[in-house]
């Protein structure tokens, strides 16, 4: 049995309830190998690292990690991501079209976070492109069977280079960083860096190119909000606190396990050995919790959202994502103050289970 816990209360409880453990050992479908060959979302709950793990080994693991993703790191990068939107800036013009614009998504909301967690893991131009082509085929709830496990190992094996060459030469990165990173004497595992860095790099890039192309989409087709945040009635922040409350950049994230049976009341027991999926787009459009809570408000207040996790596995890199999302924004929309759709644009949704984002963002700059 497997649940999609969308309601935000019931979501918060179980996020930091100790009767939920993230081991997938505690999956009685797993257990009894009842997941069909080839089940597109394996790799996410068998990576080794600090979404996998429980209790004192993953209070472990996010200590170590914790070491090398300080917040001295994150402050000294801010700097970074503002020559690196000015320059992904500089060139949008030139890539825009006259009639199809320019997709945001590929020029700018994707080459921004990726060339940021490539720079915190010392990551070549050539990884990181390859890299963002695996993690869209792990993410995808479209690829052939057995794909997206073919591309998490090619992961592993990519990352597994890069963390060889760190060991032979340590460099101001955060691959390396890990690497020499001790808690109580204890290394990370070959299996436990790689998986720590294969989650970095998902979560490192894909949510916040989410994050940034729905808060733009969100602003284009609500101008009487973008109105608000370009007269300073409310700061560019709101705009991505009320974007992952409206918009998720994840939309469920497999799984969590109940220890044990959990009664949430109202003839609603989750079973021992029971999956769960963490429903953080529905959460934040959950009536009983919120006011009007399809309509993007940023006065909205205060945005207490859950779409950055709750509880002992709260989102380590949250700091670093709602940085980059709001140096975006800000400088976007200051430099192109007559941003637009472009005519017929049409943002599908991407065919994706847990990534919740838009295909493309064809946009004219005026």
């Amino acid at each position: 049995m497997v649940w999609a816990v969308t309601g935000y209360d019931a979501l918060q409880q179980l996020l930091a309830d100790p009767r939920v453990g993230k081991g997938v050992e505690h999956w009685s479908l797993y257990r009894e190998g009842r997941l069909p060959e080839g089940w597109p979302l394996l790799t996410f709950v068998t990576v080794p690292g600090m979404t996998t793990s429980d209790g004192a080994d993953h209070r472990r693991l996010r200590a170590l990690s914790a070491q090398a993703l300080t917040p001295r790191r994150i402050a000294e990068l801010a700097p970074a991501v503002e020559r690196r939107v000015a320059e992904l800036l500089d060139g949008l013009a030139a890539a825009e079209d006259p009639v199809a614009g320019v997709d945001l998504r590929s020029r700018f909301a994707y080459p921004l976070p990726m060339h940021v967690i490539g720079r915190l893991l010392g990551l070549t131009p050539e990884q990181q492109d390859r890299l963002h082509e695996l993690s869209d085929v792990v993410v995808s709830s479209s690829a052939a069977p057995g794909a997206g496990a073919a591309a998490a190992r090619d992961i592993g094996a990519l990352l597994a280079g890069v963390a060889a060459a760190k060991r032979a030469a340590p460099a101001d990165d955060l691959t390396s960083a890990l690497i020499a990173a001790r808690e109580d004497q204890d290394r990370l595992t070959e299996p436990e860096l790689i998986g720590i860095l294969l989650q970095l790099v998902v979560a490192g890039h894909e949510t916040t190119l989410n994050l940034i192309c729905n808060a733009v989409h969100a602003l284009l087709t609500h101008p009487e909000q973008l109105r608000l945040v370009r007269d300073g009635a409310v700061p560019w922040s709101a705009v991505v606190e009320e974007t992952l409350r409206w918009n998720s950049p994840v939309g469920q994230f497999p799984m969590r396990y109940a220890l044990e049976d959990i009664d949430l009341g109202g003839g609603v027991v989750i079973r021992k050995g029971d999956g769960m999926l963490a429903s953080y787009a529905a959460a934040g459009r959950d009536p009983e919790h919120w006011a009007d809570p399809d309509r993007f408000d940023l006065t909205r207040s205060p945005v207490r959202h859950l779409s950055l996790g709750h509880g002992p596995h709260f989102c380590i890199g949250s700091a670093l994502a709602r940085l980059e999302a709001e140096t975006a924004l800000r400088e976007l929309f200051a430099r192109f103050p007559g941003l637009r759709p472009a005519e017929g644009a049409d943002p599908r949704p991407i065919p994706s289970f847990v990534s919740n984002g838009i295909s493309s963002l064809h946009v004219r700059l005026g």
